[in-house]
Order: structure tokens, then sequence, then C-alpha cells
């Protein structure tokens, strides 16, 4: 079966957590003056096709031709939101913008610093908001403008992140566990050598095994 785009992005055991993108509010705010041109010509052009019935089909696709402008910028105005997404794997956060030519920003999970939500009380009661993710790469800051329910997005990023650190730490746990045995080892050939009482050698080695 073929793959989204999103899923061509993902390595290898990268899993999708949460695909969001901004508010419909963003949307609407960009078609807005698209939509009022298109009631504009069209009533204009109904009340001059009437007003004039020898002059009505040249009227008519005068006006068509007028009704296709709004109507082509508002369809890419949808095309771009449709878009623009914002995704949160298992790994890192991806923003993908664009409808043919790709823009594609990662933010690491394990290089994120701080996460910022800014909500106004229109956003708080509609649902949207602005999320700022601070990082330690060469991007610095990574702003998600008026994404759609960012309390659930930055919850999901975050608990995201957080399993990573429980995994990095597993691993070095189990890193020093396995490390132990040979750590012993080498304590007793100190001893031998006289490099270690037999008292600092038990000692040590008793700290050892309270790791395990």
């Amino acid at each position: 079966m073929a793959k989204t785009y999103i899923e061509s992005l993902l390595g290898e055991r990268e899993k999708i957590v949460l695909v969001s993108r901004q508010h419909w509010f963003t949307l609407a705010s960009a078609i807005f003056v698209e939509i009022v041109l298109i009631l504009i010509f069209f009533a204009a052009t109904i009340v001059a096709a009437l007003s004039y019935p020898p002059f009505a089909p040249l009227i008519s696709a005068i006006g068509f031709v007028l009704l296709l402008l709004p109507v082509a910028t508002m369809t890419i105005d949808i095309l771009n939101w449709s878009n623009r997404q914002f995704i949160i794997t298992n790994r890192r956060v991806i923003q993908i913008s664009g409808i043919f030519n790709k823009n594609v920003i990662d933010s690491n999970l394990e290089k994120v610093n701080d996460v910022k939500m800014e909500q106004s009380a229109i956003g708080r009661m509609f649902g949207y908001g602005n999320i700022e993710i601070l990082t330690a790469s060469e991007l610095g800051v990574n702003l998600f403008k008026r994404i759609d329910e960012p309390i659930r997005f930055k919850t999901a990023m975050l608990n995201a992140k957080e399993r990573i650190d429980r995994e990095e730490f597993s691993d070095e746990a189990e890193s020093m566990v396995g490390n132990i045995p040979a750590m012993i080892s080498q304590l007793d050939d100190l001893r031998q050598k006289g490099v270690l009482t037999e008292d600092e050698f038990q000692l040590k080695k008793r700290e050892l095994l309270s790791k395990l």
C-alpha cells in the first residue's frame, strides 16, 4: 500500500502520536474577503443581467470570469491550510507546509528545552493558541501559531519527551548493571596486586552490588 507523505518522513520504529492543524479561525479569516467578493460579484451579475436583458449573456460571462478570481484564491487558501500540519511522533515534532513544494521543519524531542503556550481569552473559548518550542538546535525557536487544541498538543509532546527520557535512563541503568561484574573483577585484580586491602575491596564490592 502506498505511503502518505507523512509516513514517508518517518524513520525506523518511529510512530505518529498526534497530527494537528491550525484552528479553523485561521482559515476563516483568510477566506473571509474572498467569500464577500464572491457574494458581491454574484449579486452584481444577477442585478446587471436583469436590468439589461439584451446584454445578459455578456454580463453573465464577465461576472463568471470575475467570480473565478476570488474562487481561485480561496481554493489556494484552503489548500495551504489543509497542507499545513503539525505532527508529534515518539521521536520529534514535525511541521509541514506547502501544497506542491513541501517545507519540513523538525524539532528533536531530545533537544527540546522548554515549551511555551499562549492563549488569549478568545483562544480559550474556541480552543486555539500559540505553541513555542525552545530547543538546543540551530533553529532555537519553533513557533506554531493558532494551533488547534494547544493544551492537548503540548501535553502529547511533553509525554512523548518523557518517554524518551525514561528509555535513555533505562538504557544507562542497564549498561551500568552490565558493567558491575567487570568492575568487581578489576577491583579483585587490584586487591591481588596489593593496591587495595581486603577491607577496601569488600567495601567497594558491596557498593557496586547494591546498585544491582
